[in-house]
């Protein structure tokens, strides 16, 4: 019988409960979602901060809808996929860029060679490591902000999976040894105190730091609505900039997505 995981559950909570009143680490051994789980909890009115994590995921979700493929169970009892979710309340001025702040916090947790696909991805040498789905819900009151539950999907072991459009890769190749627990424990304290840190100032502190880890910067890109050039970095608000035949263009749609092209280029 497998030994069960050892997740650094209390670690984390003295970790953040300061910053966060009422926050719990709650661990379960199967769910469909880490984020459907807590959309439920929203909107039944159960909206206390928490960090919800999930051992193995049966109908994971990425972004536009799409399935979040990791693999599934565990290799020699250890997760061979970290998925968790974040619940808080939130209240920015402007929400523009939270998925890259937090693509940015949970890369600088975990290595520093890890590059960031514009919105939601983390690569390593064009494989996709992992993935953020951000999603709320409105809390009823005028001005008090959103429930916001942010996701991570992140790969532990390389995981098995043809005709994905992007090769995935594992943390194990880039961290040799570690785990998902120990990932775990790597990520969420900073995590928390990036979240926070954006809902105060912003994306633009984070708008330097995630340019320099972009995976997309002076590369060609077609997006899914056709447009065509060679990508430029982000604004102060998140913004994808897109050098194309008309000019620099500001993507900022959350039904575009990014894919590489080849072709001419637009200098």
């Amino acid at each position: 019988m497998a030994n069960p995981v050892r997740w650094p559950c209390e670690a984390i909570w003295e970790a953040v409960a300061a910053r966060l009143p009422g926050f719990t680490v709650e661990v379960l051994p199967q769910v469909d979602s880490t984020n459907s789980e807590l959309m439920r909890r929203a909107r039944s009115g159960r909206l206390e901060p928490v960090l919800l994590v999930a051992e193995q995921q049966t109908a994971g979700r990425g972004r536009l809808g799409r399935q979040w493929f990791s693999g599934a169970g565990h290799l020699a009892g250890a997760p061979i996929a970290l998925t968790f979710s974040l619940g808080l309340n939130l209240a920015p001025a402007d929400w523009s860029g939270l998925s890259l702040a937090v693509g940015l916090s949970v890369a600088q947790s975990l290595h520093p060679d890890i590059r960031l696909k514009w919105p939601n991805d983390l690569w390593w040498h064009d494989r996709k490591l992992a993935g953020i789905l951000i999603e709320t819900a409105n809390l009823g009151e005028a001005g008090s902000g959103r429930y916001v539950v942010i996701g991570v999907g992140l790969n532990i072991q390389t995981p098995t999976a043809p005709g994905l459009s992007t090769e995935p890769i594992g943390l194990k190749e880039l961290v040799p040894g570690v785990d998902a627990a120990q990932a775990l424990g790597r990520i969420a304290a900073p995590l928390v105190r990036t979240v926070q840190a954006f809902e105060a100032h912003g994306f633009a502190p984070f708008q330097a730091a995630f340019n320099a880890c972009d995976a997309l910067a002076q590369v060609p890109v077609t997006l899914s609505d056709g447009l065509q050039g060679v990508a430029q970095g982000v604004d102060a608000t998140g913004a994808l900039l897109v050098r194309t035949t008309q000019g620099v263009q500001r993507v900022t749609s959350s039904e575009v997505s990014v894919r590489l092209q080849s072709g001419p280029s637009y200098l």
